[in-house]
């Protein structure tokens, strides 16, 4: 069973080395997430400075990369929360017709005329794989006003469930379902030029 537990354990590396082996995966790691070269590598930086100042707790249990990127992702999130508390929620008023309450009294999204959170299809997993495509969804991302891209980032990237965002944001579950369901009307209609219909031209 020592055997066992021996073998199962990873050790970390030594963390000069973190830069070199882990620096250029958890650049584009933040930089998808925050869109902003410059609190991309401050993220970054101060995910390396708590994992070295917490290296002693690594059990092995993970990848060290995933030990570190997860650090990140707390780190990520704290900025999107400092960030929120910095400005106020858009007016969800002056958005147009997605302004419309999206919840029915069972606390269920309500279907508007074919309206609500897109659904991305089955490909979408396996596209986000695919550099290519983060740098088109980056691309796209940077086009959307700066709340809304976070609530994407959180629930999309991060796999995070509605009261997590809504704590992180300050907003309302009201607030989160309409910014997602804007996100991914104009994501799409973005990526529809900028990565779908670029691989169908160079297919064809």
């Amino acid at each position: 069973m020592a055997d066992t537990i021996q073998q199962a354990a990873r050790p970390a590396s030594e963390p000069e080395t973190w830069v070199d082996q882990y620096g250029d995966y958890l650049y584009r790691f933040a930089m998808i997430r925050v869109r902003d070269p410059h609190a991309a590598e401050e993220l970054v930086q101060e995910a390396l400075v708590a994992a070295f100042q917490s290296r002693q707790r690594f059990a092995g249990k993970s990848s060290e990369r995933s030990w570190l990127t997860g650090i990140l992702k707390h780190k990520i999130s704290d900025q999107f929360r400092k960030t929120a508390r910095e400005r106020p929620v858009e007016d969800i008023h002056t958005w147009g017709e997605e302004a419309v309450e999206p919840f029915g009294a069972d606390g269920h999204w309500r279907a508007q005329d074919g309206a609500g959170p897109i659904d991305w299809g089955a490909d979408a997993s396996s596209a986000l794989m695919q550099k290519e495509f983060f740098d088109a969804l980056s691309q796209c991302l940077s086009k959307l006003p700066r709340r809304i891209a976070e609530a994407f980032t959180l629930r999309e990237l991060e796999e995070q469930n509605t009261a997590e965002i809504c704590q992180v944001l300050n907003i309302t579950p009201t607030n989160l379902w309409v910014m997602l369901h804007r996100a991914r009307i104009q994501l799409r209609q973005c990526l529809e030029v900028n990565w779908f219909e670029r691989k169908e031209r160079a297919s064809s």
